[in-house]
């Protein structure tokens, strides 16, 4: 199973009724989980933003949990949004560190759900309260899924609630949570869409190595592109290089469009992408800019463990 991480964003958790529960619930059913409580790691909100993108950069799906104060988060998670994400790091020319990763909001509200209507006290849906997190998601190229929150969930003895009441609706609002996590994580498209983030996440860089690559291609991989055919990891390291030649680093793929298909005991999975890269002076391109809709092809192989390997790669240029 994918790796989930969990940030606890409660600025004094050990005084919560319901996402202590939470908590509790998701480490007891999911079998690689990490917590970090940002109350016990950082009292004084002085974030340690290189352990915390150390974190997010070994997570394949990213929980930010936490009671919804005042239609927004706490200040705590607030300020740690703020430092974590920052330039180079989740946008901007280098930010590609959280790309592909799924990102899922899951918060207490202590008011109930006809209060956040046109008509209610609240006026504005949940949803659109949120969309700020949505905006954050998207730049930092995340895959933002459905926030899982539950209303109701304020205890106060003798004024609001039950206790038992409001710990049956976190044990639920846990359920639900772990439901959507295995279905994200277990899901080939949700494999591929990682998969493939991180895929042109390094290949834009052309470092020298391939052994990130050769390490996901089949031994004897069909590598089928404009400038021929080339078979098999050797087949694959003669056209790196190639690519290595014509292409700066910081090429851009940007996927607008995936599609996976079941094919036999395999998967097709079909990309549309924009291609924007500079090229060099004493390469074939000459120097020109490029910039094309390509269509790729491949078919893909996925184990138990969510292990994905290419056997055949297909690359065709869009012609207008």
């Amino acid at each position: 199973m994918s790796k989930v991480l969990v940030i606890s964003g409660h600025p004094n958790l050990d005084e919560s009724y319901t996402n202590t529960v939470i908590l509790d619930e998701l480490k007891a059913g999911l079998s690689d989980i990490e917590v970090r409580r940002l109350d016990t790691l950082y009292p004084n909100y002085q974030i340690d933003v290189e352990a915390e993108q150390t974190a997010l950069m070994s997570a394949d799906v990213v929980v930010l949990q936490f009671p919804f104060y005042w239609y927004s988060a706490p200040a705590l998670l607030k300020k740690w949004v703020d430092d974590v994400f920052s330039f180079n790091f989740a946008y901007g020319p280098e930010g590609d560190k959280l790309k592909g990763k799924d990102f899922i909001l899951s918060f207490t509200i202590g008011g109930p759900a006809e209060s956040y209507d046109p008509l209610g006290y609240n006026h504005f849906t949940i949803e659109q309260f949120v969309y700020p997190f949505q905006q954050t998601a998207y730049l930092a190229g995340m895959n933002y899924r459905k926030p899982v929150y539950t209303h109701r969930m304020v205890y106060i003895p003798n004024v609001y609630n039950k206790l038992e009441e409001v710990q049956a609706r976190a044990k639920d609002h846990a359920s639900r949570l772990a439901a959507q996590i295995e279905e994200i994580t277990a899901s080939p498209e949700s494999r591929m869409q990682t998969f493939v983030a991180e895929w042109f996440a390094k290949f834009d860089v052309l470092e020298e190595g391939t052994e990130f690559f050769t390490d996901k291609l089949a031994q004897d991989v069909k590598w089928s592109m404009p400038e021929g055919e080339f078979l098999g990891h050797d087949g694959f390291r003669d056209w790196y290089a190639i690519a290595r030649a014509t292409f700066k680093p910081n090429c851009d793929h940007d996927v607008q469009q995936i599609e996976v298909k079941p094919n036999g005991d395999r998967f097709q999975v079909e990309l549309r992408i924009r291609l924007t890269a500079d090229s060099y002076d004493d390469s074939m391109m000459k120097g020109e800019a490029v910039n094309l809709n390509v269509n790729e092809t491949w078919q893909v192989s996925i184990d138990e463990s969510g292990r994905v390997i290419i056997h055949e790669y297909s690359v065709v240029p869009v012609v207008s």
